[in-house]
């Protein structure tokens, strides 16, 4: 819960950023963010120094993508549901989070820790299996988050 926090803190997530990154095109289009990363960092075998140039692109919108994109007109898909349940979780201080998800969450929080390391592994060692497994792990760890976060948001609209 804390990197998640501190992730949240580090981009500026203000009411106003969690709604218009509650926009589908917002998440589905960060979806391919680790893989454009893990190219632009292997980039640096090919054209050496000036790799961070794609490298801090890719950053920036990583940054930028919550803010880019309108309002949706309708939060009734997946991923809107899935960011305004990451949302309650992170404010779960605030309104208390069913325990039970806890477990789930941490799992795949693991899953896709374990998918980074792996990931970053191949990158310092220039193994494109490593850097593959890896990020296919990442993204469905955290696939399996978000789809849990979908639970958390239908539980607490259901309990109003």
């Amino acid at each position: 819960m804390k990197i998640e926090k501190a992730m949240s803190r580090w981009f500026q997530m203000s009411d106003e950023v969690w709604e218009r990154h509650a926009n589908p095109l917002s998440v589905w289009t960060r979806y391919p963010c680790l893989p454009v990363l893990a190219l632009s960092i292997w980039s640096r075998v090919w054209i050496g120094g000036w790799a961070w140039i794609p490298v801090v692109l890719t950053l920036l919108w990583i940054w930028l993508n919550p803010r880019v994109f309108p309002k949706p007109s309708s939060i009734d898909n997946w991923a809107s549901k899935s960011v305004l349940g990451e949302r309650l979780w992170l404010n779960q201080d605030q309104a208390p989070i069913v325990i039970r998800h806890r477990a789930i969450i941490g799992v795949s929080n693991s899953v896709a820790a374990a998918g980074a390391i792996l990931c970053v592994y191949g990158l310092v060692v220039f193994d494109s299996y490593h850097v593959t497994y890896g990020i296919i792990l990442t993204l469905i760890g955290k696939s399996w988050f978000l789809d849990r976060m979908v639970w958390i948001y239908q539980e607490e609209r259901s309990s109003r």
